[in-house]
């Protein structure tokens, strides 16, 4: 007889930045699909994330293009990582704090109004790429850190699942192969190491 969770399909959205669209590394290698293809081979009849995610965008591009372009549907798993570019860019954390706050009841909307379907992932540190050579990497790591307490205030709040992969992602800084091509983002290997933290979590969401 099979399992339960193999006779219905289930359905995925990912939202987010480069670190959701996967820069730099090919679609099979971005975490989100490599979670999918982790979920299947326990049984699970996921299809990969529909994704709304691009390089660059801050949190309130996101929520402008989840505005014009995206219907609200239902989703058994939702993931947000969103914030490095409001960082990278000076951007102030009150207004991080009020766009993350509305997207993460964005996710909740599209995870069937449940915030136990949704997931939110820290925001990694790029100060440890080569890209951030000769940048002050403290300061770097500080800000990122400063974002993140809220992002963990507030995803606490709404009763959200906050997992962190600031500390996988400086890994990096002593080795190289968890960067990527272009020396900012990061690789495959780092993101199969995220994907198999959220994994037993997600696995939970869809039981």
């Amino acid at each position: 007889m099979p399992a339960p969770e193999a006779r219905r399909q289930y359905h995925y959205l990912a939202l987010g930045d480069s670190y959701t669209i996967g820069e730099s590394v090919s679609e099979d290698e971005r975490w989100s699909v490599q979670l999918a293809q982790m979920l299947r081979t326990k049984g699970y009849d996921i299809r990969n994330p529909f994704t709304i995610a691009k390089t660059g965008w801050t949190t309130g591009e996101l929520i402008e293009a989840v505005d014009k372009t995206f219907q609200q549907q239902s989703y058994d798993l939702v993931t947000l990582l969103i914030g490095v570019n409001n960082q990278y860019r000076g951007q102030p954390i009150e207004t991080y704090r009020e766009e993350f706050r509305q997207l993460l009841q964005t996710a909740i909307r599209n995870g069937r109004n449940d915030a136990r379907r949704v997931i939110v992932l820290s925001i990694p540190d790029w100060g440890v790429t080569p890209f951030a050579a000769g940048q002050d990497r403290a300061k770097i790591a500080a800000e990122i850190d400063a974002f993140n307490a809220v992002a963990r205030d507030e995803t606490n709040k709404v009763g959200i699942t906050f997992l962190d992969v600031t500390g996988m992602s400086r890994k990096a800084l002593n080795d190289p192969t968890y960067v990527a091509e272009d020396k900012l983002h990061f690789s495959g290997k780092m993101y199969q190491e995220w994907a198999q933290l959220v994994f037993p979590v997600a696995e939970n969401i869809l039981k």
